[in-house]
């Protein structure tokens, strides 16, 4: 009827590792209607971890079209659509006919191990290292010392892209002829809504993932195009990018832990990227205006993964048991769990008496542990105080890992109500630049807490009975014991 106004909401998509997830957010950043579908990994040898480009195309899809009629609206309702995409996941496609030359390399890929180990000991590397030291001797100034020790990782794109290069025929040829294009998944997704004709965006946040420093500059600005979805805005975030933002750690010294595939940790840097020194990575956070904010990273693979395995090999029937086994044994019964499954994932100190729950109990702890190596490094690097620590992720359910977090780390951790923080921070980030939502004070205020972990005596290293420092001297152990295992000799 006249002057009638139709309800509008947020539209957000996360594309993770394992599943795409899709929620609609009202104004209070309630969610109103849902959809995920599963995202099947594919291992073709040991190391490699690919993703069907097309199978994770369709779910886009599926879940867009499945959350709006969930939540009983109409796409004409949507403000905007804000997307979250994990890093340093890329594939190549050919210019006039978008088909693939080979499934997404997932970022937990370590096709190229050899090329890296290869160019790390390599005489251009060591002169870089050496000319770097020198300028870090003459000005003290410590980026030179950040860079004199910079190494590439598999996680890097441009190595992984560099053994596609090699090793897919089509793709060499297709570069010789000037008709291939390259993208992480953020830029695939874009090049498909829009039927390839944002072919060259790519959102800088994902860029930051392929060893180009110069990518660390202010012209990370969030990228925004009109998509084909009935003109709805569309605004592309990454994944950890966007689930600080869903956490509103807007503040320096705000950290954020998210526990879902890996583990990644991030701190607020404020207005000046890190210069690490002990692997910790700077990222450009997001850009609002005229404001940049950083942000510094620690992560580790696995984490989901560890207990996706468990289950699989029927260690338990349902994640939810997991907590109360971990709390029936008073310790692991000295077991050690290395959780690398793109690696070598490995069980150390099994005894007769071992039993599921000391297994799981291991499990658990080893993502704990994990957790504790990343702050300590952040702590050490960053020397900024801590505001605030938040947790996100499926596996910060898990309220043995989380108290055994916070135990170790000494400090308060705040879960929230709800676990897709990647999702929220979409919205949040799309619903901020449409005008949806009018500042970050704002969104402060719709929060919700699930429940505040406080350190509980006698549990952490840093207590007075210091419980688990043996424990994780052995954890540490194992961990160096399984790091080579897959090694030439």
């Amino acid at each position: 009827h006249p002057g009638f106004k139709p309800a509008s909401c947020v539209l957000a998509v996360d594309v993770g590792t394992t599943s795409v997830r899709c929620h609609v957010y009202d104004q209070r950043a309630n969610i109103r209607g849902s959809c995920t579908k599963k995202v099947s990994l594919l291992y073709p040898e040991p190391g490699r971890v690919e993703m069907d480009p097309e199978e994770l195309w369709q779910g886009f899809v599926t879940v867009v079209k499945g959350a709006v009629q969930d939540s009983g609206l109409q796409m004409c309702q949507m403000t905007a659509l804000g997307i979250s995409t994990q890093r340093a996941t890329f594939t190549t496609w050919d210019r006039q006919t978008g088909k693939t030359f080979h499934n997404f390399i997932s970022w937990q890929d370590l096709r190229a191990a050899e090329m890296v180990r290869s160019w790390n000991s390599s005489c251009t590397m060591k002169a870089v290292h050496g000319v770097m030291k020198v300028l870090h001797v003459l000005t003290r100034q410590k980026r030179f010392l950040a860079a004199s020790l910079v190494v590439f990782t598999p996680q890097h794109v441009s190595l992984r892209l560099a053994w596609a290069l090699r090793n897919v025929p089509q793709l060499k040829q297709a570069v010789d002829e000037g008709t291939c294009l390259f993208g992480t998944i953020d830029t695939w997704l874009l090049y498909k809504l829009t039927k390839g004709k944002l072919a060259s965006l790519l959102s800088v946040r994902t860029r930051s993932c392929s060893c180009c420093v110069n990518e660390l500059r202010k012209n990370a600005n969030v990228s925004v195009c009109e998509s084909l979805l009935k003109s709805v805005p569309l605004l592309n975030m990454a994944d950890q990018q966007a689930a600080m933002f869903g956490e509103c750690c807007f503040d320096t010294g705000d950290v954020k832990i998210t526990m879902g595939t890996g583990t990644f940790m991030d701190i607020n840097t404020g207005n000046k990227p890190h210069t690490s020194v002990a692997g910790l990575y700077p990222l450009v956070g997001w850009k609002i205006g005229s404001e940049v904010v950083y942000l510094a990273e620690g992560n580790a693979a696995g984490t989901g993964t560890a207990i996706k395995w468990a289950q699989e090999i029927e260690l338990f029937s349902d994640v939810k048991e997991t907590d109360s086994m971990a709390n029936s044994v008073k310790d692991s019964d000295g077991v050690c769990f290395v959780p690398s499954f793109s690696a070598c994932a490995a069980f150390m100190g099994l005894k007769p008496s071992t039993t599921k729950s000391h297994l799981v109990r291991a499990i658990l702890e080893s993502i704990a542990f994990r957790n504790k190596q990343l702050f300590d490094v952040m702590l050490r690097e960053t020397r900024i105080p801590i505001m605030k620590i938040r947790a996100d992720g499926g596996v910060c359910t898990n309220d043995f890992i989380m108290q055994l977090t916070t135990d170790l780390l000494g400090r308060k951790i705040s879960r929230p109500a709800h676990f897709d923080m990647s999702c929220l921070g979409a919205a949040f980030v799309a619903g901020l630049a449409v005008g949806y939502w009018k500042s970050k004070e704002e969104l402060k205020k719709l929060q919700m807490s699930d429940r505040l972990f406080v350190p509980q005596s006698g549990k952490g290293g840093g207590c007075k009975d210091g419980v688990y420092k043996p424990v994780l001297q052995s954890w540490e152990e194992a961990l160096q014991r399984s790091m080579h295992w897959y090694s030439q000799p």
